[in-house]
């Protein structure tokens, strides 16, 4: 049997320490709060309810119309009044989360606080969460991908971005799916709650989240260039050996 949160509305009455227990309070949560929290639940709820999982991950690349199985699952979790482009964007990147191996689901970070019971106080510098952008994720699978089994080409990753900048909003649910998916066959971590919160802005803020895209991309990419030059260069010194010393 599946777990089902209760609704968002209603304290959660289950155990503090069980999947359903997870759901907080909705009303007067900070948006970013709230995404963490449900990119988090998600994960939690994918590696200990196989039956949950299976019915996030059906609708991967699906219309709302034809999710009956999340609906139950992702419904108190959708904040007050929400937009048609929210809604969606909830649903898209928890059927994303869900249709990762198993053995790449992220394990729960304990330093962090309990997405349950977010903390209304302003987080200090050296436990607030450092939000990446999908720039951020395609980068790290160029710089990071040499040497490993799997890897991502600069050219493949840039492609694969611009494609992606270049979507309108149903454009941009067609082809993340597939994007994320390679970069998590890649073993590349994906900012859940950062992506979220841009695929359910980007009718309107499309242009300044590509931009935060590409300019994470190159930044990154020249970054992790330069240092291998650098490197490069200290090795090729090192391996010479020291000039002898003038004749007297």
């Amino acid at each position: 049997m599946t777990t089902t949160p209760p609704p968002a509305h209603q304290p959660a009455t289950s155990p503090p320490g069980t999947t359903a227990g997870k759901i907080p309070l909705q009303s007067g949560m900070p948006r970013a709060g709230r995404s963490r929290a449900y990119t988090n639940w998600v994960e939690q709820v994918c590696r200990e309810d196989a039956g949950a999982r299976s019915a996030l991950r059906s609708g991967l690349r699906k219309d709302l119309d034809q999710v009956r199985r999340m609906h139950r699952l992702v419904a108190p979790w959708l904040p007050d009044s929400c937009p048609a482009d929210v809604e969606r964007a909830y649903y898209t990147v928890a059927a994303m989360i869900a249709a990762q191996p198993r053995s790449a689901l992220a394990a729960p970070d304990h330093t962090a606080a309990d997405p349950g019971q977010p903390d209304k106080r302003e987080p200090s510098p050296s436990t607030r969460w450092r939000r990446t952008s999908l720039g951020t994720a395609f980068a790290t699978a160029v710089t990071q991908g040499p040497g490993r089994e799997k890897e991502m080409r600069a050219g493949t990753a840039e492609s694969r971005l611009n494609l992606l900048t270049r979507q309108s909003v149903n454009g941009l649910h067609r082809h993340l799916p597939a994007s994320v998916g390679y970069l998590r066959s890649l073993g590349v971590e994906v900012d859940w709650a950062q992506l979220l919160d841009d695929i359910s802005h980007w009718r309107h803020r499309s242009g300044r989240i590509s931009r935060t895209w590409l300019q994470d991309f190159y930044r990154l990419r020249d970054m992790a260039a330069a240092q291998q030059a650098d490197d490069a260069d200290e090795k090729e010194l090192s391996a010479d050996p020291p000039p002898a010393p003038a004749s007297p």
